[in-house]
């Protein structure tokens, strides 16, 4: 069976600085195994770099997201215009992701996760679930970053700053890779495990067909569906 090769399009709006931008990401997405479109048809996801300058480049970079949810209905909005987003998602709700200037790895981020890149055992040299120092039956899965407590005998938070969680979704797709590889048992870890998803506001992210808070509860429901420990 021939493996589907994920493939994205890219619609450029603004500066030179925002084509540098672009060129940044899809160098990026290509050493992934992804491929560049020519146009809508057989596009899995289009990326649209906005211009946010004048008026008149809003209302153009409001019509090419519009376009392109029309002719493909998977958009990721990047660039100046990103730091608008209200305004991006009152007009488009439906949109996969918005992210702002010069946020490379949030970009790369957002097609991950609509569109895994493809894993190709002959050319890639880091396997889809990444390097461990574990035994292989076993791994660690870091939840959140730092702590918003204040304990007079503990520095984590000047060490590690303050509670930083991940959305959930992003915690599952990891886990999820890390099963398909022959773990069988996730050792979830944290600074603050009881804390996690307070900064995000408990919000929800996309993972498989539905949608996930960001609860721990939520979170050790759908991890105890994947088959490990």
């Amino acid at each position: 069976m021939t493996k589907h090769v994920p493939k994205l399009g890219l619609v450029q709006l603004g500066c030179p600085k925002n084509l540098v931008d672009s060129e940044r990401i899809i160098t990026q997405l290509r050493a992934e195994g992804y491929v560049m479109a020519p146009g809508y048809d057989g596009t899995d996801v289009v990326i649209v770099n906005t211009c946010g300058f004048l008026d008149s480049a809003k209302a153009e970079s409001l019509a090419a997201i519009g376009e392109a949810m029309e002719e493909n209905g998977r958009v990721i909005v990047t660039g100046c215009y990103g730091v608008e987003a209200d305004a991006i998602r009152k007009a488009h709700p439906n949109v996969l992701a918005i992210t702002g200037p010069h946020q490379y790895e949030e970009v790369v981020k957002a097609v991950h996760a609509a569109l895994p890149p493809v894993h190709d055992p002959k050319t890639d040299l880091v396997p889809p679930q990444g390097l461990h120092l574990t035994p292989k039956h076993y791994a660690y899965l870091k939840i959140s970053e730092g702590c918003n407590n204040r304990c007079t005998f503990c520095i984590i938070p000047k060490l590690r700053g303050d509670l930083v969680s991940r959305p959930a979704a992003e915690v599952l797709r990891e886990a999820e890779k890390l099963v398909k590889a022959g773990v069988r048992e996730l050792l979830v870890v944290s600074q603050d495990t009881s804390a996690y998803g307070v900064d995000l506001k408990y919000a929800e992210s996309r993972f498989a067909d539905r949608d996930v808070r960001a609860r721990f509860y939520d979170l050790a429901k759908e991890l105890g569906g994947l088959g490990a420990w």
